[in-house]
């Protein structure tokens, strides 16, 4: 439980939450830039064929992804039981304490669908 009765304490937390989304969803899009970029230089090699492509890039932009997802959930859960030891004076009125939440547990979502259809679309 905080003592110190100040407001910045919440910032700080959500602040944090939000820094961890950052990370996450860059660690996302670097994921998906490898697994299209081996796409891409498997297209120019065998040029007019259709092929699925999991080679190493594929594997290794999931595996960003999947990242991603994970510290963008962990971030969520964190956030969560910050808040929980967080007296009412510490939650600014007029905020939203759960936004950073909200939309840290969305961002995690969104990436589990994108990896598993990307494994699935590259599976069928």
């Amino acid at each position: 439980m905080s003592e110190l009765n100040d407001p910045r304490v919440f910032f700080a937390a959500e602040r944090t939450a939000l820094a961890w989304n950052r990370t996450a969803l860059t660690l996302m899009a670097f994921g998906f830039a490898i697994e299209r970029f081996g796409l891409f230089m498997r297209m120019l090699v065998e040029k007019n064929t259709v092929s699925n492509h999991a080679g190493p890039s594929f594997w290794f932009g999931i595996i960003f992804i999947a990242l991603g997802c994970f510290f963008s959930g962990a971030a969520a859960k964190q956030y969560k039981a910050i808040l929980k030891t967080l007296k009412p004076v510490e939650v600014p009125a007029h905020t939203n304490p759960k936004l950073a939440f909200i939309l840290n547990v969305s961002i995690a979502a969104l990436a589990a669908v994108l990896v598993l259809y990307l494994i699935a679309s590259n599976l069928l």
